[in-house]
């Protein structure tokens, strides 16, 4: 081993970075909190991978900002990172012995520092602490020096085995009446995460899985016309069948979560047309919700007894409400860009909420005590007819208005009035100069948003039976934004993903209780820092932000297959 090809300073700044946030994570509870919860029973408790994860991570770092590719630098990388996290958490269990922290952190408790020492005296567990550290460093080093393939194989199977374990709980109130699939589970699960026979189990066929899909040729052999319609055909099917069956597979609570991600794949379709398709940037968006959820409440509630009509009586006149609303907000900010438009935007969403909230349309509008007893939807025939209560039934609506949406959205985007969005999204004055009514163009992206965002504003105020003030908040337009960055801006295909994550992640990570949005958290750093682009983004603006790693014309490309 070459003493010039190892970093003192790399090696130290990781493991000082890793004990330390171990440390922070132990602070702020979440590492006792969790440490009953086990990833595989009786092996490795969640509190404790919260321990070593920082410390595995920074060895990581440490190994890739290594330029030697010599095994005894790699290996004394690593294990010297981790043994520095492991001596910072034996100087911190130390400072706690001597200093009562307790009196500023208070989760620097006796059980923490026998949970960092394995529940041994305190000698002995800091030197098993310290030993476990600089092997998880080895290993991380281990890992490092092994082919792509296998290093992509292991990755996945341990990946899985951690998720699954985490969600052992969740997974259970799915497969609770699932027959066979209900005794596999009990199999493979225990009282508390992954049985260890089951964890071996699922690391093996995920990791096989993986190791024999990296071996494939990249280049898949190329479908006759015939065939590529009959495999979309197909898959199309099998995607209809399963979104069918969706709510009696998942159970009642499953279903709430998908009506809510479905409410906001509605309104992010909408947004995405107004944001992505046309540049336009609208921090007000939760006015059209409101204008199509009040519109419905006041034309169906017998609480205020004004018309009286039934659901879909009133959603036609909803929709054209919502739609004028979209024009009458374009009209006077035809002229204004960027920030300007944002803040406009934003004060007209605004101006809705406290209408709605005033004294002076509590007649019509209810004021603070909003408008209850609204009207359901009802569908059937004669004497057959279903009032659409549970959050199962109007799944079927939210579906059916996300096909139609969608549909309308995938057909405008590459019409010739989507083309025309897009140039004035690139560069207005050149899409002027070249001809475009931007006039017509903007107030058509802003009606089409509206549109769609009224229709979310009808099936909500259905979904709820009752509509506040309160629903109609600032962060409602926020989270649909955010959504549509995530997801990626001007991607229909992003719009789904990016709601997924936005809003059904937070209710998945319930099991961590009142730390479900520090994961969450780092979960949206993760994505923006891995995928800047979204995590389904247009095609044109992946092109753009990874344009410096296209080859030039000529030069070799580079391989990607396993050593």
């Amino acid at each position: 081993m070459s003493t010039k090809d190892f970093d003192w300073k790399l090696v130290l700044r990781s493991g000082l970075l890793g004990g330390a946030i171990a440390i922070l994570l132990s602070l702020i509870g979440i590492v006792t909190g969790f440490n009953e919860t086990y990833i595989i029973y009786k092996v490795i408790t969640f509190g404790e991978l919260l321990v070593l994860g920082p410390i595995l991570a920074f060895s990581f770092a440490a190994l890739r900002r290594t330029s030697s590719s010599d095994s005894g630098v790699r290996f004394t990388t690593g294990a010297l990172a981790g043994l520095t996290s492991g001596l910072v958490l034996l100087a911190f269990v130390g400072i706690g012995q001597v200093i009562n922290l307790r009196a500023v952190f208070v989760n620097a408790s006796p059980d923490l520092y026998a949970m960092l020492s394995y529940n041994q005296s305190l000698p002995i567990g800091m030197l098993l602490r310290l030993l476990v550290s600089g092997l998880v460093g080895l290993i991380v080093a281990g890992f490092t020096l092994l082919p792509t393939r296998l290093k992509q194989a292991l990755g996945q199977g341990l990946i899985y085995v951690i998720l699954i374990g985490l969600m052992g709980r969740l997974i259970g109130t799915v497969m609770t009446n699932w027959g066979f699939v209900s005794l596999l589970f009990e199999w493979m699960f225990a009282s508390s995460g992954m049985s260890f026979l089951g964890a071996i189990v699922l690391f093996l066929l995920v990791g096989g899985l993986a190791y024999w899909r990296a071996g494939r040729p990249k280049v898949k052999p190329r479908l006759e016309p015939k065939k590529q319609q009959t495999v979309r055909w197909a898959t199309l099917a099998g995607v209809g069948l399963v979104l069918i069956f969706l709510p009696n597979i998942l159970g009642l609570w499953f279903s709430e979560i998908l009506d809510n991600v479905g409410l906001f794949i509605l309104m992010g379709l909408g947004l995405n047309i107004v944001v992505g398709f046309a540049g336009l940037l609208d921090l007000g968006y939760v006015a059209f919700y409101a204008i199509g959820a009040y519109t419905i409440g006041v034309l169906t509630s017998p609480e205020l007894g004004f018309f009286n009509l039934t659901f879909w009586q009133a959603f036609p006149f909803a929709l054209i409400v919502a739609l004028i609303a979209g024009v009458l907000l374009g009209l006077p900010i035809l002229k204004m860009r960027g920030d300007y438009l944002a803040i406009v935007t934003l004060g007209f969403g605004e101006i809705i909420r406290l209408l709605a909230l005033s004294d002076w349309l509590k007649p019509w509008l209810g004021g603070t005590q909003g408008i209850q007893r609204i009207e359901r939807p009802v569908i059937g025939l004669g004497n057959f007819t279903i009032e659409l209560i549970s959050q199962q039934q109007l799944y079927y609506l939210i579906l059916a208005g996300i096909i139609l949406v969608a549909f309308i959205a995938f057909r405008l985007r590459d019409s010739r009035l989507g083309r025309t969005w897009m140039a004035l999204r690139e560069d207005e004055d050149v899409a002027v100069a070249m001809g475009i009514n931007h006039v017509a163009t903007k107030l058509t992206a802003f009606a089409m948003g509206a549109l769609f965002s009224g229709i979310g504003g009808t099936i909500f105020a259905a979904k709820i039976g009752s509509i506040y003030p309160s629903s109609f908040q600032f962060l409602v337009s926020i989270n649909i934004l955010s959504l549509i960055i995530v997801g990626g801006i001007g991607s229909i295909p992003g719009v789904f993903v990016g709601a997924l994550a936005l809003m059904g992640l937070p209710e998945l990570l319930r099991e961590f209780a009142e730390y479900r949005y520090l994961f969450y958290g780092a979960a949206l750093v993760a994505m923006m820092l891995y995928k800047p682009e979204g995590l389904w983004p247009e095609a044109r603006l992946k092109l753009e932000l990874h344009e410096d790693e296209i080859p030039p014309p000529g030069d070799p490309v580079p391989s990607t297959e396993g050593s």
